[in-house]
């Protein structure tokens, strides 16, 4: 396709002020497109200090602080100014990175024009309650994506897992793959630097447990929490290294052993040699639909635990590349890491292969996967663009 025809509004409800696996994959998938030609327009909450600089151009959407959530923004909908602008630029394709209210108007805007919708699904919004003693509100807020998403003429999800959990749940008829690659220049075996591990005070001869991800409840600090406390009941000796920063660091930092190791907030290089510094990587959220740590620690050649939910277990070749555990099993997760931490080579086997199986995860290629659906959605349309 001819990629100076392609112009697209991608709409998301955070796109760089907080740092997050989501936001960095929309951010490659924008910098791909402008390498390739297209035009991209980004609306998307802004704040005066952003985690990163954002690709592309951002036009600011309307926004207040997420109650108790103050690093959160609440979209409050397309402005008169921003439908100008959105008017303006002529988007031969609306993107659709998020279900809050901005996006919802954005598709009525693209739906009255009868240009094609591509939603990416990003975070599984329906388990966000149980975090937060409202378990109750799933089903609620189920029945809310669905009627956002059926909406859509597309869905692409990050795993062949998620995508299943889609429509399972009836989301849409057509729902493809946007997976996630992984920097290898960044993440690769050879970040591993035991001077780095020694000056924060971990040994040659411990086993370092690792977290890796923002420190808010609904990564499951309670599950590793409560899996770190039963080894220790067990007698097993591990180091935890923690590596991340967020609103539930003093929570975490109370439930877990006084020799706790955090490293705050990474980013590079530094991020690459903190999770090679792991021997293994404990991941027990549910909430994801893409497992980009677990991808970023294979990478190192670090076996992963995960839960067996969708965002490990599209990755993790079990017995293989690392273990999947039944979701919130504390005792299930305590044998998993017991039998890492007690067996180095099994540690040492498991490493190599996620490390070979992580290989296959190239940014362009992904992207590529992207372009192609826009493609179709708009040849759907009868919006002709010249095959190259």
């Amino acid at each position: 396709m001819d990629m100076s025809a392609l112009r697209v509004a991608l709409f998301s409800g955070n796109y760089n002020y907080v740092r997050d696996g989501a936001n960095q994959a929309l951010n490659r998938l924008v910098d791909y497109l402008l390498r390739q030609g297209a035009a991209v327009r980004v609306y998307a909450p802004t704040v005066e200090q952003p985690a990163f600089e954002p690709k592309g151009d951002l036009v600011s959407v309307p926004s207040i602080a997420f109650p108790g959530r103050g690093e959160y923004r609440f979209p409050l909908g397309l402005s008169a100014p921003l439908r100008q602008d959105l008017e303006a630029f002529g988007p031969t394709i609306v993107h659709l990175a998020s279900p809050d209210i901005a996006c919802q108007q954005a598709l009525s805007w693209a739906r009255r024009r009868d240009l094609p919708v591509l939603a990416s699904v990003h975070t599984r919004f329906e388990t966000y309650p149980r975090y937060y003693h409202l378990g109750f509100a799933e089903p609620l807020v189920e029945a809310m994506l669905r009627r956002f998403y059926s909406r859509c003429d597309a869905l692409v999800a990050p795993s062949e897992g998620m995508a299943q959990v889609l429509r399972d749940q009836a989301m849409n008829g057509d729902i493809g793959l946007w997976q996630r690659g992984v920097d290898r220049d960044i993440f690769n075996p050879d970040a591993r630097e035991l001077a780095w591990r020694q000056q924060h005070g971990i040994t040659d001869g411990e086993v370092a447990v690792g977290f890796l991800g923002r420190l808010v409840m609904e990564k499951g600090l309670d599950v590793f929490a409560g899996t770190i406390a039963e080894l220790h009941n067990r007698g097993l000796a591990a180091r935890v290294l923690v590596v991340g920063e967020g609103p539930a660091h003093g929570w975490l930092a109370s439930h877990l052993p006084p020799d706790t190791v955090f490293v705050g907030f990474q980013k590079g290089a530094g991020l690459g040699r903190a999770v090679a510094a792991m021997d293994l990587l404990l991941n027990p959220s549910v909430t994801e639909t893409f497992g980009n740590v677990t991808l970023e620690a294979m990478a190192c050649g670090v076996p992963v635990i995960g839960a067996d939910a969708t965002g490990s277990n599209s990755l993790i070749a079990a017995g293989e590349t690392g273990l999947l555990v039944t979701p919130s099993d504390i005792p299930g997760f305590a044998d998993a890491v017991g039998r890492l931490v007690t067996d180095r080579t099994l540690r040492t086997r498991m490493g190599a292969a996620g490390e070979r199986r992580s290989a296959a995860y190239s940014w362009d290629a992904i992207n590529a996967a992207v372009v192609d659906t826009y493609a179709r959605l708009i040849g759907a349309r009868g919006t002709l663009l010249r095959a190259a």
